[in-house]
């Protein structure tokens, strides 16, 4: 088997090692993924805005996948408070409805769960968001697609009663695992530690278990005790 340095990238940024898999491509190597991979970095350690939006910004603006990563750099600066600009809400939801009219059927359904998240998280607006998810979990479905089934349905438990909540819970974190994720397991542990009444061993450990991680990936808003709900973050 022949490994080139996407293949190495991709592997790496599967264990959260943002700054290993971005130096492995080199610049003109993949720069939609390193785009990715950047913007990636910036939601998890909250650092190097600039870097990530330097990486989208080397990406044919028109194109489907730079108008998803445009979005979510927009999204992240309005609800984690970082320096948002006055046009980010609209320019976050411009871009995903752009992405989910022109992109490819992979895109679309990224396209659609950021922007139901956008709709839940920042205005807040659960009954809006729900469609959006809805068709983010159809493309999952059909593409095979386990992290954004994962995803997906770790916003969709919101809808839910508790017992087919905690379910959902421990799907999202089950699919992460599979998939070899880690900063994802990680957020996904600490979603279901959530859910679970305090004093639970489980609880106990899940919370254990994903502080040691993010503090070894330097993942902020875990630290700093966003621990998963649905008010929280984009997980």
């Amino acid at each position: 088997m022949l490994v080139d340095d996407t293949y190495i990238a991709r592997r790496l940024q599967l264990l959260g090692d943002w700054d290993a898999a971005l130096a492995v491509l080199a610049p003109d190597t993949n720069p939609e993924l390193r785009a990715e991979i950047a913007v990636e970095r910036w939601f998890f350690q909250m650092s190097r805005h600039d870097e990530a939006e330097q990486a989208v910004a080397v990406l044919d603006q028109d194109s489907p996948a730079a108008r998803v990563l445009r979005g979510r750099l927009a999204y992240s600066r309005l609800f984690f408070g970082r320096e948002p600009r006055p046009d980010d809400r609209a320019d976050a939801e411009a871009a995903y409805r752009a992405a989910v009219r022109d992109g490819d059927e992979d895109t679309r359904g990224w396209a659609e769960f950021h922007w139901g998240v956008l709709l839940d998280n920042v205005d807040r607006d659960p009954a809006a968001a729900l469609p959006h998810y809805e068709a983010a979990l159809e493309a999952a479905e059909k593409n095979r697609d386990g992290i954004l089934e994962a995803m997906t349905i770790r916003h969709m438990t919101g809808y839910k009663e508790p017992a087919e909540r905690i379910r959902m819970f421990r799907r999202s974190l089950h699919l992460r695992s599979a998939l070899g994720v880690r900063h994802q397991v990680l957020a996904a542990q600490a979603s279901l530690a959530q859910e679970l009444p305090e004093g639970d061993p489980e609880r106990e450990a899940l919370t254990e278990a994903y502080l040691a991680g993010a503090a070894e990936l330097g993942i902020a808003w875990l630290l700093s005790g966003r621990t998963g709900t649905s008010e929280d973050f984009e997980s």
